[in-house]
């Protein structure tokens, strides 16, 4: 067993956590006899050698033995060590090549292609596997037919085999996976596998599940050719599925070892919470319909289509499944969806806790374009309130208190005033208050009531401890939204303790929160004024901004500033550009420095240095101003929010941009920092707005995200 294995220099290679050379021990334990050996040995597999799909050299060097192991009928959970083959060369083939089969050449190198090749030379022993006695085997071995075995015609026959051998319909969706993989894969098998796909989907012997399969695999293998058919024939068959698959309660999740909030933030706590929660898949056809919403891409009035009829399923594990389908649809894809936000907010009134938990996460997520659900959440908060009484923020059932949560917030960052009184629960009890805190600023209408609270808890923070830096930046920056310069002693203090404690991330966090306040925090202005000095890359400029906000004295901050702009870091001469047009004209001995940094090699330099010209200098820079800006939005989409505010103070002159910004509209796809729903429905609103002004005589028309949602 594993001839040749201590003959590799694992020690020279690395994977995510450093030397290799724990692999033969890791190869050996998942042969061991032990059930937590072997779960402890995959989970250091998956996690450090294949660390988040990743493939290294030293995974790569591992194949042959896992190879071994699959083949070797003594290997315990040889289902597991087929999974991990069969993952390790998706991935590869996902991450290592383009479209067009170019390997991408990664430094330092990657296991890429040697997996695939490799993987490829072995391809006709997943025929094997996949013909095994344990139906676990079976199952996970189907895949690498599809991927590495090269006879379009023997992985075509054994798949049609498998398909009328198997009965689990796990199984019968992972060979129709196959087929298609195959498809797309080996230009024999093309016509031949998708004329087998398409008949399957036409029959009715077939099962529900199956003919829905072969019609979305059918659809991925030749997404130009779908036709107005195809989406009305999914929709049936959904219907048909929906009634042919037992309704089965949503399994609990696994019980993970709470992690000590006395030294692990509470935010970070609830990101793990997260992504445990949306690792998981409810329903077997989850992943077959994230297939299908994939290859519709733009066609969003076909895909909500869909997601109606997955959201009116009677199993909760397929609403929740469409629930998550529907905020992702959502948060990459322009347009109106208003029908879809309404679907998701009919969830909140499901007797399914978690499901209709999701829903409320969902339209938190979405909050931008989430107003046409306003009324069902305020609905839903004041029916949870009535039959759980007013403390239900800190209810004890985790699905309850979480949709309660998730509903508050959601309804908050509608700057809807119906969530107040449960954020000041969670102000007042301390449970969970961290959750109301990242949402108060919506409310400003409240600061009255929400500034002395938040003092409070900001003065409780002890910032000798480094885990509390999260929770003070985020009230920090709530009173900052808030702007009620009753806050500012907290934040003087704060501004202290930090700098006592060389939290250097919530001493930049007090800096711009008391910039917010301009004059009225004129009483830390030394403090201020001595932390220009300061070594810490981002505390420097943020006390620079902050000196300027409160002292308005362009002698005292212009030699800082003219300093910054000679810096080597990036961020550092963006922020002193920023302040640089705030100031305006009388910051224009700083010209000839931002001219010349309109040639800088990263193009956020160039943005913010031709932002601040327009400000300074006006109508006499604006050509080169202009030039600046649309050749870095041409290179960098990210920029478009930057450049297009920009663009909107410029006016007329911003004229020569009308066909970039009509480009931009165009994208079917959210745009702009991050593409996220708020800078993208940001962008989408000045950019309508400014070609409106520039060329009234042809209108942009409403935006289709904000038409009906009624957002501003």
């Amino acid at each position: 067993m594993f001839e040749g294995l201590d003959d590799i220099d694992w020690a020279s290679m690395e994977h995510a956590y450093g030397s290799a050379e724990e692999i033969p021990a890791l190869l050996w334990a998942l042969r061991s006899p032990d059930t937590e050996e072997r779960r402890t040995a995959l989970d250091r597999f998956y996690g450090a050698v294949h660390h988040q799909g990743d493939v290294y050299p030293c995974t790569a060097a591992s194949l042959p033995f896992l190879f071994e192991l699959a083949a070797d009928g003594a290997t315990p959970d040889r289902a597991a060590v087929v999974a991990l083959l069969v993952s390790i060369g998706r991935e590869s083939l996902e991450r290592g090549f383009e479209d067009d089969g170019t390997e991408i050449e990664y430094y330092p190198p990657s296991g890429y292609a040697q997996a695939v090749a490799f993987l490829r030379e072995r391809g006709g022993e997943f025929a094997g596997l996949a013909r095994d006695s344990d139906p676990d085997v079976r199952l996970a071995a189907i895949g690498g037919l599809g991927l590495f075995l090269d006879d379009a015609d023997r992985a075509a026959t054994v798949l049609r085999e498998r398909l009328a051998a198997e009965q689990g319909i796990a199984a019968r969706l992972q060979v129709v996976q196959a087929a298609a993989a195959l498809a797309l894969r080996l230009p024999a098998a093309s016509h031949p596998v998708m004329d087998w796909l398409a008949g399957l989907a036409a029959d009715p012997a077939q099962g529900p599940v199956t003919r829905l399969a072969a019609l979305v695999q059918r659809a991925r293998c030749a997404p130009d050719e779908i036709g107005g058919d195809v989406v009305p024939a999914a929709v049936v068959l959904l219907r048909e599925t929906a009634g042919a698959l037992p309704v089965r309660p949503i399994a609990p999740a696994p019980i993970r070892p709470a992690a000590s909030t006395d030294t692990v933030a509470p935010q970070i706590v609830a990101a793990f919470e997260d992504l445990d929660r949306h690792t998981r898949v409810f329903a077997p056809t989850a992943v077959l319909l994230r297939t299908f919403h994939e290859v519709l891409g733009a066609r969003l009035p076909e895909r909500t289509a869909v997601l109606a009829e997955q959201l009116s399923s009677p199993d909760p594990g397929s609403r929740l499944d469409a629930v998550r389908m529907s905020g992702e649809l959502m948060r990459t894809w322009r347009g109106d969806h208003t029908r879809l936000l309404l679907l998701v907010a009919d969830q909140l009134t499901t007797a399914d806790e978690e499901v209709a938990a999701e829903a409320a996460a969902v339209l938190e997520a979405c909050h931008p374009i989430a107003a046409p659900a306003r009324e069902a959440l305020a609905a839903h908060i004041d029916a949870q309130c009535a039959a759980h009484g007013s403390d239900v923020w800190a209810a004890p059932r985790g699905h309850l208190r979480r949709s309660h949560q998730e509903s508050v917030r959601a309804l908050a960052r509608l700057g809807d005033t119906r969530a107040l009184p449960s954020l000041l629960a969670a102000l007042d009890s301390d449970v969970d208050a961290w959750r109301a805190i990242q949402v108060a600023g919506h409310l400003p209408q409240a600061a009255d009531q929400l500034v002395p609270r938040l003092c409070k808890h900001l003065r409780g923070i002890d910032l000798s401890q480094q885990w509390t830096e999260m929770s003070a930046n985020a009230i920090l920056t709530a009173l900052a939204v808030l702007g009620d310069p009753a806050a500012v002693p907290a934040v003087v203090d704060t501004l202290g303790a930090a700098v006592r404690h060389e939290q250097h991330g919530v001493t930049r966090s007090a800096l711009k929160t008391l910039e917010t306040f301009g004059p009225a925090a004129a009483v830390a202005r030394d403090t201020i004024r001595s932390l220009t000095t300061a070594t810490d890359a981002h505390v420097q400029p943020a006390a620079v901004a902050a000196l300027w906000a409160v002292g308005r004295d362009p002698a005292e901050v212009m030699p800082l500033l003219l300093g910054l702009l000679d810096d080597s870091i990036t961020f550092r001469i963006g922020d002193a550009a920023d302040l640089l047009g705030e100031i305006g004209p009388p910051a224009s001995v700083a010209l000839p420095r931002l001219r010349g940094l309109l040639t800088h090699e990263y193009e956020w330099v160039r943005v913010h240095c031709a932002a601040a010209l327009w400000e300074i200098g006006g109508e006499a820079e604006a050509p080169a101003v202009l030039d600046a800006l649309l050749q870095a939005m041409a290179q960098n989409p990210a920029t478009a929010n930057h450049v297009v505010a920009c663009l909107d103070r410029m006016g007329p002159l911003a004229a020569p941009a009308l066909s970039l910004l009509r480009e931009q509209l165009a994208l079917p796809r959210r745009g702009g920092r991050f593409q996220s729903i708020d800078h993208d429905e940001e962008l989408q609103r000045v950019s309508r707005t400014l070609i409106a002004r520039l060329d009234p005589q042809t209108p942009a028309g409403p935006s289709p995200s904000t038409t009906r949602s009624g957002c501003p």
